[in-house]
């Protein structure tokens, strides 16, 4: 009985973990609205009733799918990338920049990641306020922090939130903007571990500059 109760759960998460893939997929290529169950349950290769037993409905399916991607997403690319708490605010910040732009331009089973996370950015649904509060703000907190300690201000100090949308927006740019960039400069578009890493090489050091410079004539009103 224990055996065949252990088989039953395991099947009930596969099946569970192939629609959320498959809601994905579908999600990202043609958004939330234009989805359809009965696609989604095709590409899981499950029962069309598959998702009112397992999510309730696709409203339920569509936050799922989005709280799953972020995790997996931070699972594999944590915003520190490993560097310990204590570590200088300057490489932190540039670990934050890595790790962001290694999930936006990610690759493989898990490129539909990126893409469904800017298409919920484009066309927000009533998933975005929950996906905010549990996973988007206390990474956004976790920048703030970097950034208050580069500027060494108070972390409610409005430069500390410019700077932060500074910093997020050169990274998002090149993903938002890929066909444009692709048409103007081909070769400037990430297509590798070497190039990502060089472009988070440049963001943090014209970044860094940024807030010097904004240091700098903070302190020159004085």
């Amino acid at each position: 009985m224990k055996a065949s109760a252990h088989l039953t759960a395991k099947s009930h998460d596969e099946t569970r973990r192939l629609l959320l893939e498959a809601a994905g997929e579908v999600f990202a290529e043609t958004g939330f609205r234009d989805a359809t169950v009965r696609e989604i349950c095709r590409r899981a290769g499950a029962n069309v009733a598959a998702i009112n037993y397992h999510f309730g409905d696709k409203n339920t399916l569509y936050l799922e799918v989005l709280r799953y991607a972020h995790g997996k997403a931070l699972d594999k690319y944590p915003p520190l990338l490993g560097l310990p708490e204590g570590a200088p605010a300057e490489k932190k910040l540039r670990a934050f920049i890595h790790s962001l732009l290694l999930r936006i331009f990610d690759k493989g089973p898990n490129s539909w990641h990126g893409k469904l996370m800017s298409r919920e950015m484009i066309e927000p649904t009533g998933a975005l306020d929950s996906l905010v509060e549990e996973r988007i703000r206390p990474m956004s907190a976790q920048l703030w922090k970097i950034i208050s300690e580069i500027l060494d201000c108070p972390l409610n100090d409005e430069r500390v939130r410019l700077c932060g949308f500074s910093v997020v927006s050169q990274c998002v740019f090149f993903h938002h903007c890929r066909p444009v960039v692709a048409r103007l400069f081909p070769k400037q578009l990430p297509q590798d571990a070497a190039s990502i890493e060089q472009l988070a090489e440049h963001i943090t050091a014209f970044s860094l500059a940024a807030m010097k410079s904004a240091l700098a004539g903070s302190a020159a009103k004085r």
